[in-house]
């Protein structure tokens, strides 16, 4: 069971993220994924592409751990391009539910583990138990 608290009294309203996310279960946490397909290689050379690829990527890996992007209760991302935010919120829309949206860090970096990377994400889920 989760319980996504949007915007709990006393805290800045939020824009496309939960400040709070509660669940019971068991958890699984999903290494940073970046545009790399199942050979290594560097999907797109834009942000949409990129970020189309991560998300296929953290749904691959939940899948593996019996999880869906429905059980993510917090996701940390990591941009080289601040200006990047809309693009990534508009893709992430589409495979999270924006009424309940996890819990989430945005991190600015410089650079990531190939030069060619423009964005990773990591996650957490939580799968009920049973």
């Amino acid at each position: 069971m989760q319980r996504h608290i949007v915007r709990p009294d006393g805290l800045a309203p939020t824009n496309g993220y939960s400040h709070v996310a509660t669940a019971s279960g068991r958890l699984v946490a999903v290494s940073g994924q970046v545009a790399w397909d199942a050979d290594g290689r560097v999907v797109g050379d834009d942000i949409e592409s990129q970020a189309r690829q991560v998300f296929r990527n953290l749904q691959t890996a939940l899948a593996a751990a019996g999880a869906g992007m429905g059980d993510v209760i917090k996701l940390t991302v990591f941009l080289t391009d601040i200006g990047d935010v809309a693009t990534v919120r508009r893709v992430r829309n589409e495979v999270v539910d924006p009424a309940a949206p996890p819990a989430s860090t945005l991190v600015a970096v410089t650079a990531l583990v190939d030069p060619a990377l423009k964005i990773e994400i990591e996650a957490l889920a939580v799968v009920p138990e049973g």
